[in-house]
């Protein structure tokens, strides 16, 4: 197994799987702190793209998915690729998103034409759904995380790995927890994203995001929450309205959802209401969960009227371009304004640079500014922590975990954790590979022999 990114880092996850002369591809993201070829996996660690027999894609989110058009307009690919059929349908509208906003200053990797290619190349499948390709057997578990997200099982010659992706064991608004599944894996290959850090409860969670919403605009400020279009968007959109109804004397300031791409979504979501949780699905049932009382549309940075008190979710989340970075700057130097950080924030981006509240920031037009809004982290990831991969881990009790997604020193005190809590119960191997940096390890591999003609019939 080679990680050709993801490894000591949160970005561009890929990683090569070669085993009996089989190879599979585990998702194609990019790099959200950087920009150009440099955001994308090191495809050219790998000696013939045309040799690898299927490609699989977790989830919708860019650091998963981003460089597939890349991948199967630029190089020799020639096999299969299969993603859930949310994550497929999802997956044309962010890209075409992703391409307008890398369009700025940046040549884009890929053209429109690359990704509407794609399309043609990319097969649905279901939860639980066993597929076969050329020996390579496989089937997908919800992994919680975002609608559709997929933690996918690969079987060849008896030998079974587990690739969780993102995954999330805490059920949330709107989704489910990751399943655990009922088989033991050879090998796990599990995110490792928030080390040893443990979530706080949700409703304690909620109350505290609620909380310095509140305090923001009661005192007289403008509250900016930068989020991905869709995922935790969604779950923040359903706690801010259901509170907006509970609290008349909050009816008269605006909550404005500043992405196109999510309200384009949005009708995806209402259509695989079925894979949500109970919750949705019995909102479903008389009526439409994801249509909101409290929250308009903002369609541009043009339209907006910056005269008052306001609640504003824009996209991107990591502050790193767009529509909620040009409210950043504009709403920076205000001392009653508030900036509320609700997921992980990668390195190298602004949304991690302001968790250390420096004095002054750097602005899109280069020049250095006071930092005078509050700063607020309040995490909604839908990453596993300690808590979640620990007991995952117990119940499947694989001899074999592989850690990927998560930064080098997170992946460092994850990785000394398990194994003081597993060296005096049973044997698990717990490696934390670099990227471009190769597990071996060593199966025999089961041999089936097919019967047919007479000795398939019980003959001589």
């Amino acid at each position: 197994v080679t990680p050709l990114g993801a490894g000591n880092e949160v970005g561009r996850s890929c990683l090569l799987m070669k085993f009996k002369g089989k190879q599979v591809l585990l998702d194609v993201g990019i790099h959200h702190a950087y920009a150009g070829p440099s955001a994308l996996p090191f495809f050219d660690e790998i000696e013939d793209p045309s040799a690898i027999d299927i490609l699989l894609v977790s989830h919708f989110h860019l650091d998963h998915i981003a460089a597939l058009p890349y991948f199967l307009a630029k190089t020799t690919f020639k096999g299969r690729v299969f993603m859930t059929h949310p994550t497929k349908s999802i997956y044309k509208l962010l890209l075409t998103d992703y391409l307008r906003v890398s369009n700025m200053g940046v040549d884009p990797l890929f053209t429109e034409q690359d990704l509407n290619d794609s399309m043609d190349k990319i097969e649905g499948v279901n939860f639980h759904q066993e597929r076969d390709h050329n020996g390579i057997k496989f089937w997908c578990y919800n992994a919680g995380h975002v609608l559709g997200a997929a933690m996918f099982m690969i079987e060849i010659a008896g030998v079974k790995v587990l690739y969780t992706g993102d995954f999330s064991r805490q059920e949330d608004r709107h989704l489910m927890a990751a399943e655990i599944p009922q088989m033991c894996p050879d090998v796990l290959i599990v995110e490792s994203t928030y080390g040893v850090q443990l979530h706080e409860p949700r409703k304690e969670r909620e109350a505290r995001f609620i909380g310095a919403v509140e305090n923001i605009i009661t005192r007289g400020g403008r509250c900016l929450i930068p989020v991905f279009a869709l995922g935790r968007a969604q779950e923040l959109l359903l706690i801010l309205d259901e509170y907006w109804k509970k609290k008349s004397e909050l009816k008269d300031v605006p909550i404005l959802y500043a992405s196109t791409l999510g309200k384009r979504c949005m009708s995806i979501y209402q259509t695989y209401t079925n894979m949500m949780n109970e919750r949705i699905r019995r909102q479903a049932s008389i009526g439409n969960p994801f249509v909101f009382d409290h929250i308009k549309d903002l369609t541009s940075f043009d339209d907006f009227s910056d005269d008052g008190p306001c609640v504003v979710m824009a996209s991107p989340g990591m502050l790193q371009s767009g529509l909620s970075r040009q409210l950043f700057d504009l709403w920076a130097q205000g001392h009653k304004n508030g900036v509320v950080i609700p997921g992980y924030c990668v390195e190298g981006t602004l949304a991690k640079t302001i968790l250390n509240e420096p004095s002054e920031v750097e602005n899109m037009e280069g020049r250095k500014v006071p930092l005078k809004l509050s700063v607020h982290y309040i995490s909604f990831s839908a990453h596993s922590d300690f808590a979640g991969t620990s007991s995952f881990i117990d119940a499947l009790a694989p001899p074999n975990v592989i850690l990927v997604h998560g930064e080098k020193n997170e992946m460092g005190r994850l990785q000394q954790a398990l194994r003081s809590r597993y060296e005096d119960k049973r044997k698990i191997e717990i490696l934390a590979p670099r990227n471009a940096k190769t597990v071996r390890l060593a199966f025999r591999g089961h041999k089936v022999a097919k019967a047919v003609g007479s000795v398939a019939r019980g003959g001589a």
